[in-house]
């Protein structure tokens, strides 16, 4: 079983976001799909994996970086449903696919050769997961052939409004990236930075789904040299 591990949204639209990508991966595997939350929504993973005691688990978190949830919450949600028969799949992390669909939806935003890249990022306090960060945006300036700032809506510095407001100081038209799952509070508050152009989170798509996958069978590969 995979059980899709997300941070959990109040807005409705985010958390049909990730419904819909659970139900992409059901169409691509006879493996059963569930999805929990790390925070704000219910179930958590512990209630999930409560609900899924019978089966073995694989656990696979929707986040971009590895941050406190990914490193501490999820890990304590987990220790604390008892399941005896659960691994924890690496998270997405700066996915080359996920960059790529990235850029994707910053040129499908209105992107232009010329224009000021910035990526917003979430934010966090660990700095592993900012490093992580910093590697998808040099991924992407990679494929955008130009230099992409870092903007964050939470925790960590620049805040994105600073990062848009410091890259118009270039005298151009500033467009921003979104490195986030699902819409929520943090897209409203990218979508307030005062950018010329910002682009959808990576919400649903194929490379997304693929990715769920191929952390699941990573894991998978993972049980079978531990037996």
């Amino acid at each position: 079983m995979i059980v899709l591990a997300a941070h959990g949204t109040r807005d409705p639209q985010g958390a049909r976001v990730i419904e819909e990508l659970a139900d992409r991966v059901r169409a691509e595997t006879p493996v059963p799909v569930r999805v929990a939350y790390a925070d704000v929504r219910q179930p958590d993973v512990t209630t999930m994996l409560d609900a899924v005691r019978g089966y073995q688990a694989i656990v696979v978190p929707a986040f971009l970086a590895a941050g406190y949830h990914v490193r501490t919450d999820i890990p304590a949600q987990i220790a604390a449903s008892g399941h005896r028969n659960v691994l924890l799949a690496g998270p997405f992390g700066p996915a080359p696919e996920l960059v790529g669909v990235m850029r994707d939806r910053l040129e499908w935003a209105g992107y232009r050769a010329g224009d000021a890249v910035v990526l917003a990022a979430a934010g966090s306090s660990d700095p592993r997961a900012l490093a992580e960060v910093r590697v998808a945006a040099d991924a992407l300036g990679a494929l955008l052939g130009v230099s992409v700032q870092v903007g964050y809506v939470a925790t960590a510095r620049p805040s994105i409004a600073d990062a848009v407001a410091r890259a118009r100081g270039c005298g151009r038209r500033v467009a921003v990236a979104s490195w986030l799952l699902a819409p929520g509070r943090f897209q409203r508050k990218v979508l307030e930075a005062g950018a010329d152009v910002v682009a959808d989170p990576l919400g649903v798509h194929p490379d997304v789904v693929d990715l769920v996958l191929a952390r699941y069978q990573q894991a998978q590969r993972q049980l079978a040299v531990a037996a």
